[in-house]
């Protein structure tokens, strides 16, 4: 099955609420690898790789944890995988 990476960068009151740990207990429940990071600008830079309809899923998923009234604009991005990852980690 082709793998495919989504990228997001999410901005609104998404620093300073545990935005980054809560996606990463969301991606347990996933097949997915990546990283998830604040930016100095604010935002959380969201990079992750698996199939097109488990991405999909993933980043409504993280949505729906509780996570959705933080957010208020995503700016979403599609590449092929480039299988750089092992896992899906917090990077500081």
């Amino acid at each position: 099955m082709k793998r495919s990476r989504m990228q997001i960068y999410y901005s609104g009151r998404v620093q300073g609420v545990g935005f980054r740990y809560a996606t990463k207990r969301v991606a347990a429940g996933f097949e997915v690898t990546g990283t998830v990071r604040n930016l100095p600008d604010g935002r959380v830079e969201l990079t992750v790789e698996g199939n097109e309809t488990e991405l999909k899923e993933f980043r409504q998923a993280i949505r729906d944890s509780g996570l959705g009234h933080f957010i208020e604009n995503e700016e979403l991005s599609w590449r092929e995988a480039t299988g750089e990852f092992r896992g899906f980690e917090i990077v500081k």
